[in-house]
């Protein structure tokens, strides 16, 4: 627990119970999961403080968003040394049709992208979808 409390604090977080277990349990999950999701696991915490902790997450790059096109955002814990920076920090994303888990692709990274002149990107998100590995592996 003493690893997460520095991560937080390193980000300027104040270590609070919920944010130690919430970091806890999205390291455990080693998936992007929604709100939703992840309030099935706290049953006796409030959904209002669970999303504060999860904007607080992403207003200081320890998860960044998903939209995997589920209709649902999803969150991943963000790697060691990200800032999630458009341009620096991208990479793919996998939906699995199978299952339903949403992984980010981090050792996978998204070329810059040239945008005409005149263009900001705020948010770049690349999803491939298909069917996993572990799915993938009952099909052979």
């Amino acid at each position: 627990m003493e690893k997460i409390v520095k991560k937080l604090e390193s980000r300027g977080i104040r270590p609070t119970a919920m944010r130690l277990i919430t970091y806890k349990r999205l390291a455990q999950l080693n998936v992007a999961v929604s709100l939703g999701e992840l309030e099935k696991h706290f049953e006796r915490s409030e959904r209002s403080t669970l999303f504060r902790t999860m904007k607080t997450f992403e207003e200081n790059a320890i998860v960044h968003q998903i939209e995997d096109g589920t209709g649902v955002i999803k969150y991943a814990l963000c790697e060691e040394d990200c800032e999630c920076e458009v341009g620096n920090d991208l990479h793919l994303h996998f939906h699995c049709n199978s299952c339903g888990e949403t992984v980010c692709l981090t050792d996978h990274k998204i070329p810059q992208i040239n945008l005409p002149e005149g263009y900001v990107a705020e948010d770049i998100n690349l999803v491939a979808k298909g069917v996993c590995g572990k799915c993938n592996d009952g099909l052979e």
